[in-house]
């Protein structure tokens, strides 16, 4: 199954106003557990949700730095896009309920996927099929 991520509004402000930059800071994926309620107006930053982070084996503290990562705008659909490739962790065994997406520069959030239940790998792989259409967009009016 693929997931779309919504956005933080706190994190979409910090990217218009230049505190974080899709193209140049190293952007991360981590996974929370189901006590994370995510609040798309008042979470800001990862250090203020990082307590509610998974632990567990082949996961490291703070997630995984995501690969590829790109920055698209479309003209003939007026969208702006954010993507990376797929993040996982092999031979793992988490338990996750969300996975958010931020900058380990700044330490602003920008965006989340709610898998709808908790997700599990024993001793397995743990991937997100991010969406073909990328983690997050914009479409521009």
């Amino acid at each position: 199954m693929a997931y779309t991520a919504k956005w933080y509004g706190l994190g979409l402000k910090a990217l218009l106003n230049g505190t974080t930059d899709i193209d140049t800071d190293t952007l991360k994926c981590a996974l929370m557990d189901n006590t994370y309620t995510p609040n798309q107006d008042t979470d800001e930053t990862w250090a203020g949700i990082s307590g509610d982070e998974v632990s567990g084996t082949g996961y490291s503290a703070g997630g995984a730095t995501l690969a590829s990562v790109t920055l698209t705008y479309t003209g003939a659909t007026n969208t702006l896009s954010y993507d990376a490739t797929d993040p996982s962790w092999s031979d793992s065994t988490i338990t996750a309920r969300y996975a958010v997406f931020y900058s380990s520069t700044s330490g602003y959030l920008i965006s989340y996927i709610d898998f709808g239940e908790d997700k599990t790998s024993t001793a397995g792989l743990f991937k997100i099929e991010l969406d073909s259409a990328g983690i997050g967009k914009i479409t521009l009016s």
